[in-house]
């Protein structure tokens, strides 16, 4: 059945009322615009569920009419999952979905509904005395059913593992409306195959999620918190085998940054001055999270020794709040800064941690054959083996030119990450961007076995239409 999109508002406005559906396309950009602006199709309407009923309600009619639906959370996804695809779309936001179902600090676990953001959801761990120690630059506005319809990592991934290691339970609205109600804060569980984790980083394909139950960890009493200067990624590997050995899982993050990305800052105005202590090639975030009862000097004492080794060349050890805060402002603000400086070619991509290295090494090398004077300005999660290996424009290029080298620029660098055993997509998800790729480089039976998860759960092809899956 094909409806226009006034019989689509007209049935949305039945079902929850006009104060719960945008139907105007002029009202509308604030939802099909994402980060990137790589994506620009229409949606049929927006409707703004305020309850799981009121959600059930919409999936169940439009699973009876065959309207494609997109689940939207807090649309900072860097994929294009959250925003439609075809134009025939009606794009259901969780936003409103908010609010604490429970908190137990003894047990070590919060329920909360969906719409959450991560902000808040910090908040509430805090207030708890706790720490839900999942960290994104976007935790202002991601929230809580988006977090894990993409199975975020952050910076904290080393320690705590990704949102899929940090989730008890989730509950669900499915395409036709049924929910599957998974909220246990079990934690073995045997029953059966585990729905939770199908779930968790499908990317709304095959449910939509509206609430979890998520874990919580003590708050350390302190951080210890340095910006080493370190001459290549080899060096900051050995640092980080070091650092490990000594601090085991009190090391919660340790962050690769190259010199370009602080010197674009100070270029652009993003930082005031360079906190470094002096100029690096290569630059390590190190920082550790010190519990209750435990004194510090930990981190100072490793360095003391790598130092002496030739690891580590300089660095400075954050003396207040302020100064890591500044540290990891630094390291928030590379990608950032590069939409500043002029085009850019991104990749999240994983390797084992052990070939970090020569991922960087290959891979600048294999983008520069094919674009001469590309800028590489590979930096992030070194600890889990996760790289943005971004490159930015030539100085002095044309943008729009550069951009168009793009796609041989991603077939150099996925070649190297594959051939060093790697993932094409660490923790940004598959979304609409890389369905093509997914095609190419997925296992072919895994590749079937999920379309048959996706036909099995969603049989009319309603949830989230093209993504993923293609």
């Amino acid at each position: 059945m094909t409806l226009s999109r006034d019989q689509i508002v007209s049935a949305l406005t039945q079902i929850l009322g006009a104060e719960s559906v945008v139907g105007e396309p002029g009202q509308m950009t604030g939802y099909i615009s994402e980060p990137r602006k790589r994506f620009h199709k229409e949606a049929q309407a927006v409707a703004l569920p305020r309850t799981v009923a009121e959600l059930q309600a919409v999936m169940e009619w439009a699973h009876e009419v065959g309207v494609h639906v997109v689940p939207q959370a807090g649309n900072t996804g860097l994929v294009g999952g959250q925003v439609p695809l075809f134009g025939d779309e009606v794009i259901v936001s969780i936003s409103r979905l908010k609010g604490v179902r429970s908190v137990d600090a003894a047990a070590g676990h919060m329920t909360l509904d969906a719409g959450t953001t991560l902000q808040e959801a910090h908040e509430i761990a805090e207030d708890a005395g706790m720490m839900f120690p999942l960290y994104i630059a976007s935790q202002g506005s991601a929230r809580i059913g988006g977090v894990l319809g993409s199975n975020a990592g952050g910076v904290q991934v080393l320690s705590y593992g990704n949102a899929r290691e940090l989730c008890l339970g989730v509950e669900a609205v499915l395409a036709d409306g049924s929910i599957y109600k998974g909220l246990n804060a079990l934690k073995k569980d045997n029953m059966g195959y585990d729905i939770k984790n199908l779930l968790i980083g499908s990317e709304g394909t095959l449910g939509i999620i509206t609430a979890a139950t998520l874990k919580l960890f003590p708050k350390p009493d302190f951080y210890e918190t340095a910006l080493l200067n370190v001459a290549s990624p080899e060096a900051a590997l050995e640092l980080f085998t070091q650092l490990r050995a000594r601090a085991g899982s009190t090391l919660t993050a340790f962050e690769l940054m190259p010199r370009i990305g602080i010197d674009l800052q100070l270029k652009h105005g993003m930082a005031a001055q360079d906190p470094s202590a002096a100029d690096s090639d290569w630059y390590v975030l190190a920082e550790i999270s010190v519990p209750k009862g435990m004194g510090g000097g930990a981190l100072e004492a490793a360095l003391e020794d790598a130092m002496g080794a030739g690891i580590v060349t300089n660095g400075v050890i954050a003396g207040s709040l302020a100064q890591r805060e500044t540290f990891w402002t630094l390291r928030e603000q590379m990608s950032e800064v590069q939409s500043r400086e002029g085009a850019s070619i991104k990749h999240d991509v994983s390797v084992p941690v052990a070939a970090v290295p020569q991922l960087i090494t290959l891979g600048i090398a294999a983008a520069e054959a094919v674009q001469p004077g590309i800028r590489a300005v590979a930096f992030g999660h070194l600890g889990d083996g996760n790289i943005h290996f971004n490159f930015s424009q030539p100085e002095g290029a044309d943008g729009k030119a550069f951009m168009e080298g793009a796609e041989a620029v991603h077939e150099a660098v996925y070649a190297v990450v594959l051939e060093l055993g790697g993932s094409v997509s660490a923790e940004h998800g598959i979304g609409q961007l890389k369905t093509k790729l997914l095609k190419q480089v997925k296992d072919p039976v895994a590749l079937s076995m999920m379309k048959s998860i996706k036909s099995a759960l969603d049989p009319k092809g309603i949830l989230n239409p093209g993504k993923v899956l293609g």
